[in-house]
């Protein structure tokens, strides 16, 4: 297990950190920055918020351990599951939620766990040059923005319960973000989330159904649940249950989780100086591990966090110890069913507000993936490729062979994943494949070539 060196000032790597004073406040500015994404996840899947947030405390811990205490990373709920937890349970935004299929999307994400951790398992034994082989930033950059596209339907149905509380919730979002700076725009989400809820309290009142203005409805916040709710107790367990449908719909998440897991890491190495690529198979067993422990108990599933990665490269503080901490700060809070019961007030206008800037973001990092790695479009097999995908994505093209289906971001994903091997050669032809230490593209064909000879910076950060 790793210890910690002490170091007062400039770039704090993984194996070091600061005073104590300073290492837990650190700890709590990674627990806020993972807050609001991570709250709003259980909240768009009908999940309860206490369990989420306590499991991804859970499973920061265990992906702690399991990578050595050497990847400073935090684990929080993925959006790539949103879609098809979705096609399994139905959605609150389209009020066909099903909670007594919660069970059956649990047994799916243990499953896509499950895969995720026996992918893990190849790498640490082979090596990780396949997965840059098999996924370029052509086929990472279409997967991420297939999951934004895909999701967008379901920013529209929360909006629409209340236009203006989503227009207040979206424009305060943007001003935080645009025109403020350090950590208020870090919590840009989840400060603006807080103007949406305070303007749906002042002018929808203390009923869920709210007011009329001129005929724009305003939703209304209702407490009564937060005023009954204890501060303390354990969250509302539920067990999963196993469907080969459901399994079949959610388990393609886990080649999403590998392309978006591989980004990060590559990303946090190249901030902080310290080779930590030669982890990436324990970082995806300890990702798969901390999914299947979460859908065990009715969490959905996790990834690491593109908001903790921002909050290191401002503060450049990349000590895993603060990790710790936040992890410790969730389990927290999933015990306060007040903090639960709270979240679950939110009105649906205020997340389709959230959502609508969330999911665009996820869709054009996959734009950045491919403007950042110079993907060159003028070749007409990135093009078509790129193209095909997004749209079956997009529009949720569905496979229906037997009892076995594969919705839009799953056939998209292994879409862009066979298509990109099956045409590579085309027009010219490809490299044969990256190097592990690859870490920035070929403007000509998309592929990645080693660092320095393109002039680039590492790879982005690839969304949730």
């Amino acid at each position: 297990m790793i210890t910690w060196r002490e170091k007062r000032s400039g770039l704090i790597a993984p194996d070091e950190r600061l005073p104590w004073g300073p290492t837990v406040a650190m700890g709590l500015q990674h627990a806020l920055a993972m807050f609001g994404s991570t709250v709003v996840v259980p909240v768009v899947m009908g999940f309860d918020p206490n369990v989420v947030i306590f499991f991804s405390g859970v499973g920061t811990l265990l992906f702690f351990l399991i990578v050595s205490g050497r990847i400073p990373s935090y684990l929080g709920s993925s959006f790539s599951f949103v879609a098809p937890v979705a096609a399994v349970i139905g959605s609150p935004a389209a009020g066909t939620l099903n909670t007594a299929n919660i069970p059956l999307a649990l047994g799916g994400i243990l499953a896509a766990g499950l895969v995720y951790a026996l992918i893990g398992v190849v790498v640490e034994v082979s090596g990780s040059a396949w997965i840059d082989a098999l996924m370029p930033p052509l086929v990472t950059g279409s997967v991420v923005m297939i999951i934004g596209l895909n999701l967008a339907p379901a920013a529209r149905g929360l909006a629409q319960d209340s236009v203006l509380l989503a227009a207040v919730t979206l424009l305060s979002t943007l001003c935080f973000a645009l025109l403020m700076r350090g950590m208020v725009a870090r919590l840009a989400i989840l400060l603006g989330a807080a103007v949406g809820y305070v303007v749906a309290l002042v002018l929808g009142g203390s009923s869920a159904a709210g007011h009329s203005y001129a005929g724009v409805v305003v939703q209304g916040v209702d407490l009564s649940k937060v005023e009954s709710a204890p501060w303390f107790g354990l969250p509302a367990f539920v067990h999963p249950a196993f469907d080969l449908h459901a399994i079949s719909v959610i388990v393609p998440v886990a080649i999403i989780l590998v392309a978006e897991n591989t980004g990060h890491i590559k990303a946090v190495e190249a901030m902080s100086n310290r080779k930590l690529t030669r982890w990436l198979g324990r970082a995806f067993i300890g990702d798969g591990v901390a999914t299947i422990v979460s859908s065990l108990g009715g969490g959905s599933g996790v990834t690491t966090y593109a908001e903790n990665i921002g909050v290191m490269a401002v503060t450049r503080v990349y000590s895993t110890l603060i990790f710790v901490i936040a992890a410790l700060v969730a389990i927290s809070l999933g015990l306060c069913p007040k903090f639960g019961a709270l979240v679950g007030s939110i009105p649906t206008g205020v997340i389709g507000g959230v959502v609508t800037v969330l999911f665009g973001l996820i869709a054009i990092t996959g734009a950045r993936i491919w403007v950042d790695n110079r993907v060159d479009f003028t070749r007409g097999v990135n093009l078509f490729i790129a193209g095909v995908v997004v749209i079956i994505g997009a529009a949720d093209y569905t496979l229906q062979i037997g009892d076995f289906q594969l919705g839009g971001i799953g056939l998209g994903t292994f879409g862009a994943i066979i298509l990109y091997q099956l045409f590579k050669d085309a027009a010219g032809g490809v490299d044969a494949g990256p190097t592990p230490e690859s870490v920035t593209s070929d403007s000509a064909n998309g592929e990645v070539v080693p660092s320095g000879a393109a002039g680039e910076p590492g790879p982005s950060v690839a969304s949730r």
